[in-house]
């Protein structure tokens, strides 16, 4: 869908954008007219505007454009949207006064995803303060793409932004460290990279699969007393929580400054 008569408007098709979009119309959600001047890797039967239609107003407006030109990209819409229309943001640092003040009356939801949303797996904050209807309307367009949660304060998405947000390059970055631990206790660099990255994997889908248990004990389940894992821990577990505490700190320090 090319045209203004699409109830979707996805402003930006970049990695986010994308990620969004596949999993939208996976769902059957739509139809979702693009516009990105520079789209790249769109689903096949997509075809991306360089501008806003110049007619039709959307239902929903999805702003997933960089934060630094933002009010250049949505400028064409100021004024065209109605008190029915929801902008849905997932550009960081771009705060819901700055976005109601260029589209008054309109509802306005804050969202931060991560990129395992392009796989259903994703986790997504949102904020608003306009009420119930803004956010079931926001649920129908995140519950596809992963978990959601609400935040009580719009303060919190530095906090999000540094934790579910940059995390799963926290994560990408364990397993290329876990696999080179492994290679230089002498494992082949394949081998070793392919046992850390479905150790990861099959970690996780263990915690997801044992919703009711805390990692604690998941972990503790383990850990036998004086085994092999214990010995692991023992140097790990000192230095890991105190320096993800500095590098959640670091990234969330970040985002207030791009804020």
């Amino acid at each position: 869908m090319t045209d203004g008569h699409a109830p979707i408007w996805l402003i930006g098709c970049g990695n986010m954008g994308g990620a969004l979009l596949r999993r939208w119309l996976d769902e059957g959600l739509g139809p979702v007219a693009v516009i990105d001047p520079a789209a790249r890797s769109l689903p096949q039967g997509v075809e991306a505007l360089p501008r806003p239609p110049a007619s039709g107003k959307p239902d929903i407006v999805v702003l997933a454009v960089k934060p630094q030109a933002w009010a250049q990209a949505v400028l064409p819409l100021a004024g065209r949207l109605g008190p029915l229309t929801l902008v849905i943001s997932v550009m960081a640092g771009v705060r819901t006064d700055d976005l109601a003040r260029l589209f008054p009356g309109a509802g306005i939801v804050r969202a931060m995803p991560n990129t395992p949303a392009a796989v259903g797996q994703g986790a997504t904050a949102l904020f608003t303060r306009d009420g119930d209807i803004v956010q079931g309307a926001a649920e129908a367009l995140f519950q596809p793409v992963g978990q959601t949660v609400w935040l009580a304060e719009e303060g919190q998405f530095d906090a999000v932004t540094a934790l579910s947000g940059s995390g799963p390059a926290y994560v990408f970055h364990f397993i290329e460290a876990l696999a080179a631990a492994g290679e230089a206790a002498g494992l082949a660099p394949a081998m070793a990279m392919r046992l850390a990255r479905q150790t990861l994997i099959g970690a996780a889908a263990l915690a997801a699969h044992d919703g009711a248990s805390s990692a604690a004990a998941l972990r503790e389940r383990v850990t036998s007393p004086g085994g092999t894992t214990a010995a692991g821990l023992s140097v790990l577990m000192p230095a890991l929580a105190p320096l993800m505490e500095q590098v959640v700190a670091a990234a969330a320090a970040r985002s207030r400054q791009l804020g």
